[in-house]
């Protein structure tokens, strides 16, 4: 029976020294938990032996318990590392069509060629689809998708309206309109140029020119020319109408072989903003002056020909605004000049929340949420099943998995470039090696007694 019991220590001191020597070689392994070997005594006794002289059995490993303590966090400069501080798990599938979950606390993702987030095994993040208000779609596992980081900002914006602030010099000389020419400074007073779009995305200089207007009865008017891509574009009238340039007073560079249409700014005598005149010749105190269809001007690349761009002066029919256009004898000076086209957008950069929302930024300086990261916990963590790479499998003694939003409920934190290390204390380990060390010496001696007196018995003559 000594025999048996000396071979169960030397067992147990054997498993014991396992656990730890796996311990010791994934100290360095990121999302690790470390694992111990628990053990408990064998005692077996009949129902008319005396248990007063019952000696044990020996030692038996009941256990080998992962330890889910939270490890210590490195820090990186990839912002999908990802760490979890707290409790939860990621969640991850082997493809895009699989429901196969496994679980794990290793945040080492990557793009794969089809800007999946993935681990190091190829193993899709999941997250929660969410709405444009950031908020989450659902938060069941069984709703979850694959992470992905579209590489562009999804469909164009053409640009409808521009937002123009300036000031006209109220000393400037007068030109003769029908003498405008674009390319002759001479003829215009001023200029100014902004960055628009048309339907396919595509840049386009749109330019605006301000000539003064020669007639001594209105010294405050101005007539305002717009031009794409150096090609000059008439008016609209006020009912959206094509313009006839010749039909007009606002008809510009009828002498330079430059006819075109205008829209004319009307200033008091104060310098302030009145009202514009469309190319229809009508003072409209509300009304924005508008391009006609640019399908004439922008050719060749297939964007939407009946585009228009508004022009917006912000006019304020009640009391002077900052906002509006003046007439000061001072230079002419643009304080405002904005348009809400955007070309395609190509990523630049992804940030990840706390909360584990992902939102892509773009270079045409839109940021967009993609989706939310999701975590995952137990009821039963040391129930998982564990497998290789560092992950874990549901199990009767794990109960359901819960998923959930981070930093909501019981919950942790997503820390973005950021890696949670083994929770592995190297000195502790080394110690309990040694430990584990006596122990197994101790129960080899205890065997190499009984041997020897088991040989002396033999011995006996």
């Amino acid at each position: 029976m000594s025999f048996n019991i000396a071979l169960s220590g030397v067992a147990a001191s054997q498993k014991d020294l396992d656990a730890t020597a796996n311990n010791i070689a994934n100290v360095n392994t990121v999302g690790f938990k470390e694992s111990r070997a628990e053990f408990g005594d064998v005692y077996a006794a009949s129902l008319l032996a005396s248990g007063k002289t019952k000696v044990g059995d020996g030692v038996l490993t009941q256990e080998i318990s992962q330890q889910f303590s939270q490890g210590s966090l490195s820090f990186t400069s990839n912002a999908l590392d990802l760490a979890i501080t707290g409790n939860g798990f990621f969640a991850t599938i082997p493809d895009e069509t699989s429901r196969d979950f496994s679980f794990t606390r290793a945040g080492q993702f990557k793009l794969d060629n089809n800007n999946f987030v993935v681990n190091s095994t190829g193993d899709n993040l999941l997250g929660f689809p969410v709405n444009t208000d950031s908020t989450s779609s659902s938060v069941a596992l069984s709703t979850t998708i694959p992470v992905r980081i579209p590489d562009s900002s999804g469909s164009p914006t053409p640009t409808s309206q521009v937002d123009l602030r300036f000031n006209l010099p109220a000393g400037d000389q007068a030109k003769i309109a029908a003498d405008f020419d674009p390319s002759d400074p001479l003829t215009y007073n001023s200029a100014t140029s902004v960055t628009v779009f048309d339907s396919l995305g595509d840049s386009h200089v749109m330019t605006y020119y301000f000539v003064k207007d020669n007639d001594a009865a209105a010294p405050n008017e101005w007539y305002v020319v717009a031009s794409v891509d150096d090609q000059l574009v008439n008016m609209a009238n006020a009912d959206g109408s094509d313009a006839d340039p010749f039909a007009s007073d606002n008809s510009m560079g009828l002498n330079s072989g430059f006819p075109v249409s205008a829209g004319k700014l009307k200033f008091s005598d104060g310098g302030e903003f009145i009202g514009i005149e469309s190319a229809d010749g009508v003072t409209r105190l509300d009304l924005k002056i508008e391009t006609q269809q640019l399908g004439g001007t922008i050719l060749g690349n297939g964007s939407d020909i009946s585009q228009t761009i508004k022009i917006d002066f912000n006019l304020n029919l009640l009391e002077a605004d900052q906002n509006e256009p003046t007439q000061f004898a001072s230079a002419f000076e643009v304080t405002s000049l904005e348009q809400d086209g955007l070309p395609v957008g190509r990523l630049t950069g992804i940030d990840i929340s706390p909360d584990g929302l992902v939102r892509a930024t773009f270079s045409n300086g839109t940021s967009e949420p993609i989706v939310r990261v999701a975590l995952v916990r137990f009821s039963n963590e040391q129930g998982l099943t564990q497998q290789s790479g560092t992950t874990w499998k549901e199990s009767i003694l794990s109960g359901e998995a819960l998923a959930g939003e981070a930093t909501t409920g019981t919950f942790g934190d997503i820390n973005s470039s950021a890696l949670e290390q083994a929770n592995v204390n190297l000195t502790t380990e080394l110690i309990d090696m040694i430990i584990a060390q006596r122990n197994f010496q101790a129960n080899s001696r205890a065997l190499e007694v009984n041997n020897q007196l088991n040989q002396t018995i033999l011995n006996i003559r």
